[in-house]
């Protein structure tokens, strides 16, 4: 069957690679919205999951990282006396605006922390120059690697700016953490209250990291019932919560779900009117066959294996182009990966795409009588 197949397909090279074409146009479609998708979907919950804490203790009204409200620093100490806490660090976010050497001004979003808990906001493994120890000199702050052009194009280690008119400098350089529409810029607490003319009194979220074998939920539990005014969030269910309410309020889930449609439309209709137009052009090929002795059977399996062929060829291509287009936007930022499950749905969509699409031709080779070939 698959022989007879490919030398099917191999007779018709024209129409054969048109249909490859439309599998793996609508391969790098559907990937490509994906990934930026997942990249998307991924800044949104960012300040939540890069930051090591296992709790956040957020304004009771927050439901979005993105946008904390304000907290007493008393809330501060109240959690620290929860029974499994092992410790909690107060966080302060604030925006600011900064003015740049190159006559550039620009906003960020200043991240304040104690000195000795800078190593939990960013991790080791997104520091691309300097140390956390560095955050202790007087004004400096950290810069993202891919915020460069935010941050004013230059964020080399010792480079001075402003932030509200107030001197600082880039001490520290990450690389990958970033937030949904946001330059993270890492400083002290005390550093970041006098950047932005905070109250000493006012912070923005409590973080909570627990005793060994300490259930997450219980603690939660207890910091609700016993703190007022604040709610606890377990850290993954914040990051959660943080990326159902942005694509909640924007369109970013409709316009990549109706280019995906769209995509998996194109390529259904080219698959199948190509399939449809090739076994116009083969009628006496597969009327030869049933006066043989083949069945709409056996007709149907050949065409569903071409079908199949078709898939498994143009989906390698699309995903080779695909790798290469998420190569290139990595060195911009854009960072995506797609999982061995989520490769293997993307697969099984594009061939149920082609199988679909092969109805087409079916539908019109079932009725070729045998008596065709001789005619």
């Amino acid at each position: 069957m698959l022989k007879i197949a490919w030398k099917f397909i191999r007779f018709d090279k024209a129409k054969s690679i048109g249909v490859i074409v439309g599998i793996l146009i609508s391969t790098f479609l559907i990937g490509q919205q994906l990934g930026v998708f997942f990249f998307l979907s991924g800044l949104m919950g960012a300040l939540a999951t890069d930051v090591k804490a296992d709790i956040w203790v957020v304004d009771s009204k927050t439901n979005d990282v993105n946008q904390l409200g304000r907290l007493d620093i008393r809330n501060l100490r109240a959690v620290q006396g929860i029974n499994g806490v092992k410790e909690a660090f107060p966080l302060l976010i604030s925006g600011a605006s900064c003015n740049y050497k190159n006559g550039t001004s620009g906003a960020i979003t200043l991240i304040g922390v104690d000195a000795n808990q800078v190593y939990a906001v960013i991790k080791p493994a997104k520091i691309n120059a300097g140390k956390t120890t560095d955050q202790q000199q007087d004004g400096a702050v950290s810069g993202e690697f891919f915020e460069k052009k935010n941050l004013g194009g230059e964020i080399g280690l010792g480079t001075d700016f402003e932030i509200n008119g107030k001197r600082a400098f880039f001490a520290l350089q990450t690389k990958g953490f970033r937030g949904f529409g946001s330059s993270f810029c890492v400083t002290t607490i005390e550093r970041a209250r006098f950047y932005s003319n905070q109250s000493a009194n006012t912070i923005s979220a409590v973080l909570v990291n627990l005793q060994p074998g300490v259930n997450v939920n219980d603690v939660v539990a207890d910091i609700n019932k016993h703190v007022t005014g604040v709610r606890a969030w377990p850290a993954q269910e914040l990051a959660a919560s943080s990326v159902k309410k942005i694509l909640s309020s924007s369109g970013i889930a409709l316009s990549t779900g109706t280019l995906i449609i769209f995509a998996l439309i194109a390529g259904f209709f080219i698959i199948g009117l190509t399939m449809y137009s090739s076994a116009l052009d083969r009628l006496k090929d597969y009327g030869t066959l049933k006066a043989i002795g083949a069945g709409n059977g056996y007709i149907s399996r050949l065409i569903l294996t071409q079908a199949l062929l078709f898939s498994v060829v143009g989906f390698l291509i699309g995903l080779l182009l695909l790798e290469g287009f998420r190569r290139g936007v990595a060195n911009s930022g854009l960072i995506f990966s797609f999982s061995p499950l989520m490769l293997l749905g993307m697969f099984t969509t594009i061939g149920l795409i082609s199988l679909s699409g092969a109805s087409f031709a079916l539908s019109r080779i079932r009725s070729v009588e045998p008596a065709a070939v001789f005619r």
